[in-house]
């Protein structure tokens, strides 16, 4: 008996169940593919991966199909993540390029990353607490009115407007963003708030009720960036797949909406050697996903961030895999500059 061979035939029947959506037989296998063995040791072959659990019949059809363990098993044989295409380089490259707005970027990775595979994109937001400030802007609306951005190293923007007690003049909010800007730039989000006594101590005293106030107000702002966030496009490529999930979609559907869910599964999954997470049918913890596949990766400065796609398990995992990584290479790279 030859394992490699037997895993070759697993691989045929993968590729050609992801291309056809039809039951696979030995027949088919010799006619497609140059394994270099007869029909009859095929269908012996296939005996075997059935018995292992691989590979199944969904009918009374002499064709099988692969098992979400069959999938596992394929998965892992992929060696390498194949690269792209010079020109699906080209385009990831032209749709990210140009946008200095962490929303912006994140509305066309989506999109751009559920064009490329047809599945259901997923983004999560970096965690703004994980990045540091790159400017801080006080803006003076009225005598009493102060408009405050703080702007991430990854383009995020946080904004709100704050009212004082007492009116201030442009030249008096110049001198307050100076010493915030002295104290805070570079300095990691999650520390904005304990730079503050630094800043009264350095701020006149008839100034410092004020500087208190803004240095409040940017802590806030600081805080709100903690919050876990993600981003989907492509729920409609699920309508297109409703074959793939023999039940229903809905509970797929649901488990989109609720975000919780996706943070709590991107955030557990591990990544491989290749830098790549793949959870199959049952291994997806939530119910709802257990005849749903979920590719992964990390992005960002320290790849505490994850981008991915859920379709179903009869998917181009190697395609898919290759997009995965590298959209994320590439918004890893903007968020960088």
């Amino acid at each position: 008996m030859s394992e490699p061979r037997r895993m070759d035939v697993l691989s045929a029947i993968v590729e050609d169940y992801v291309y056809s959506r039809e039951p696979v037989g030995s027949k088919a296998l010799v006619e497609r593919h140059h394994l270099g063995v007869s029909s009859a040791t095929i269908r012996n072959d296939m005996a075997i991966l059935e018995e292992e659990g691989l590979i199944a019949a969904p009918h009374t059809s002499a064709g099988r199909i692969p098992t979400d363990k069959g999938y596992r098993r394929f998965v892992d044989r992929i060696a390498e993540v194949k690269p792209l295409s010079a020109p699906e380089k080209r385009a990831i490259q032209a749709l990210l390029d140009g946008s200095d707005d962490l929303d912006d970027v994140m509305d066309r990775t989506v999109r751009l990353l559920a064009q490329l595979t047809n599945q259901v994109a997923v983004v999560q937001y970096p965690h703004l607490s994980r990045t540091a400030v790159r400017h801080i802007e006080f803006v003076l609306l009225a005598p009493t009115q102060v408009l405050i951005v703080l702007i991430a190293d990854t383009g995020a923007v946080q904004q709100k407007i704050l009212t004082l007690q007492s009116g201030l003049s442009e030249e008096i909010l110049l001198d307050h963003r100076q010493r915030f800007l002295t104290e805070l730039a570079g300095q990691p989000m999650s520390t904005v708030g304990n730079g503050l006594p630094n800043i009264l101590q350095r701020t006149p005293p008839e100034m410092r009720s004020t500087a208190e106030a803004l240095g409040n107000a940017l802590g806030a702002l600081a805080s709100m960036g903690r919050e876990d966030k993600i981003v989907l496009a492509g729920t409609a490529n699920l309508a297109r797949s409703t074959v793939d999930f023999p039940l229903t979609i809905g509970p797929v559907l649901e488990a989109l909406e609720e975000q919780v869910v996706m943070l709590r599964l991107l955030t557990e999954m591990e990544q491989d050697k290749r830098g790549m997470s793949v959870r199959i049918g049952r291994e997806n913890p939530h119910g709802g996903l257990s005849e749903a596949s979920v590719i992964a990766t990390g992005y960002g400065p320290d790849y505490s961030a994850r981008l991915g796609i859920l379709g179903p398990m009869r998917m181009d995992y190697p395609t898919t895999m290759a997009a995965v990584r590298a959209v994320a290479r590439y918004l890893s790279r903007i968020l960088g500059e």
